[in-house]
């Protein structure tokens, strides 16, 4: 199978790049940007006919969509909005109409941020009604539901798509909350974070070694992916502290109004993964399990 992966420079799609190393399917790597030393072609995910042409030249069977507008804070900047909706609402459409041309599977990672309005306690469901609390919620729910209409319109013998939400992704690459507070633990006498949003993180690895595995027998729908287990921002922060060993710092719990937002985060948006992993057999690792392989994979890189 030849996969295209859109978004390659980026904490996910890094992860793919190692999964390709020992895969015998053959991986195309695409962004808008350049990084020094990652093989990248460039293509633009907004722009159908480039897409379709690409897919055309590769002989694309399959895409996994990495790409998004993460920044939610950002989003919620009118004079971004149509940005913000063209790349996580227009891009994921066009991915889906070049597949569906193709017979092809589409895997699009969208977000817990789907989620968040109405208050609840246990976790959400795949077929629980999305209730975002801002732009980068609405238009990544938006786009899942472009995906959607594309592949029930005509016919759809072969090929699909596969949604998976996830959740407080974290990796050794780019900028994410875990390499943030690493440095900060161990250059800061105190911190303050936030103990009253839940939910799970998510170490990119797993969800990349999950993606490949759905591909080997890919299933129309829905799932959920993050790791096992339940954390606040404070409790992930407190563990990444003891794991690194920088007991220096005094970490303090504080409610999320102390850190005004333009947008209101989820309180709760714990995923639960059972479908995903009864479909696909896909195994969830604990959450501190996997923090504790990134931030030693960290350590041996920083040597």
């Amino acid at each position: 199978m030849t996969i295209l992966v859109t978004g390659a420079n980026g904490q996910l799609g890094n992860e793919m790049r190692i999964i390709a190393r020992s895969s015998s399917d053959q991986y195309v790597f695409t962004d808008v940007s350049q990084v020094e030393g990652l093989e990248t072609t460039y293509l633009d995910i907004t722009d159908l006919e480039a897409i379709r042409n690409m897919v055309k030249e590769y002989g694309v069977q399959a895409i996994v969509n990495c790409a998004a507008w993460t920044n939610v804070d950002g989003a919620e900047d009118p004079e971004k909005y149509e940005l913000v909706k063209k790349l996580n609402a227009t891009a994921p459409e066009n991915l889906a109409k070049a597949m569906k041309e193709v017979g092809g599977w589409l895997v699009q990672i969208s977000t817990d941020y789907v989620f968040g309005k109405e208050p609840y306690n246990t976790p959400c469901q795949e077929g629980q009604t999305g209730t975002p609390t801002g732009v980068y919620g609405a238009t990544k729910l938006l786009g899942e539901q472009k995906i959607q209409e594309v592949f029930a319109s005509g016919s759809n013998t072969v090929g699909g798509y596969v949604i998976i939400r996830t959740a407080w992704l974290y990796s050794e690459f780019g900028k994410n909350f875990c390499k943030t507070m690493l440095n900060l633990t161990a250059t800061k006498p105190a911190l303050k974070v936030v103990f009253d949003q839940c939910g799970t993180p998510t170490y990119a690895w797993d969800l990349a070694k999950a993606i490949a595995t759905i591909l080997q027998k890919p299933q129309e729908g829905v799932f959920h992916f993050s790791n096992e287990g339940v954390c606040s921002w404070y409790d992930f922060t407190q563990m990444i502290a003891k794991i690194a060993g920088h007991t220096d710092c005094d970490i303090q719990p504080c409610h999320s109004s102390e850190y005004p937002s333009p947008v209101t985060r989820p309180a709760y948006s714990v995923l639960d993964k059972t479908k995903i992993k009864d479909t696909f057999g896909v195994k969830v690792p604990y959450w501190v399990d996997s923090l504790e392989v990134c931030i030693k994979n960290l350590k041996d890189s920083q040597g």
